[in-house]
């Protein structure tokens, strides 16, 4: 699935916040690209040679164990940046990334990025913000993933989801989700019926529709409030 309309630059909240004069010497650079769900964009270990601001969409930063098994560490839509330190130097990523909802974005070279960033304090100091907020998210993840249940981490997570796609209707399939939660598939299977016998969702076919959210909310944990508050704070 590719958008036909991929949006534009400044629907990306960081591009943005940035003083206008130092925005304008990042578009020349700056190309619009939709990408599908599933794609992986970066490698753990792959030098990051593109920067990627989301329009709309998702991507998930996953953790690699050496089995092969994987682990989301953190979620980023248009308000941030995957690939932003590598404005401040060469830079290997530790984490994979994914498009976990199709995306559309603003990406640059590393190197055109680069040379933006020497010259841009504003800039440099977006860099630098952001990467604060994913580790934050980092932390919090792991705090969420060791002491959490399965069903709350399962609603905190369809709540970020939702949250990202500015809808209450979202696009994921059980292995995916089986996945960013670093569980079996069938236990996602148990808790989403569980979840959508209580009336909060509908669940079908990879479609997910939220249906109460408050109540979505008082079963998440509260790890979901907690992400919103350090993401504000940070901002």
């Amino acid at each position: 699935m590719l958008f036909s309309n991929a949006g534009l630059p400044l629907d990306n909240k960081l591009l943005t916040s940035l003083p206008r004069d130092h925005f304008d010497r990042l578009l020349p650079h700056l190309a619009t690209v939709s990408l599908p769900q599933g794609d992986v964009l970066i490698e753990a270990g792959d030098e990051v040679d593109q920067v990627y601001f989301p329009h709309y969409g998702m991507l998930s930063l996953l953790s690699v164990l050496r089995d092969g098994k994987a682990i989301e560490t953190a979620t980023v839509g248009r308000e941030g940046v995957v690939g932003a330190m590598a404005g401040l130097g060469l830079y290997k990523s530790l984490v994979r990334v994914v498009v976990q909802m199709p995306l559309a974005c603003s990406k640059i070279a590393a190197t055109h990025f680069r040379t933006v960033v020497t010259n841009s304090d504003p800039v440099r100091n977006l860099c630098i913000r952001y990467n604060e907020v994913l580790l934050s998210q980092a932390r919090v993840t792991a705090a969420c993933n060791a002491l959490h249940s399965i069903e709350a981490r399962f609603c905190r997570w369809l709540l970020q989801s939702a949250d990202r796609a500015a809808s209450d209707t979202v696009n994921l399939t059980q292995e995916f989700l089986a996945e960013m939660l670093g569980v079996r598939r069938t236990s996602v299977t148990e808790v989403a019926s569980k979840v959508q016998s209580a009336g909060l969702i509908t669940y079908s076919r990879g479609v997910i529709k939220i249906l109460d959210r408050p109540a979505l909310m008082r079963m998440s944990c509260e790890c979901y409030e907690t992400l919103l508050d350090q993401s504000a704070l940070l901002a």
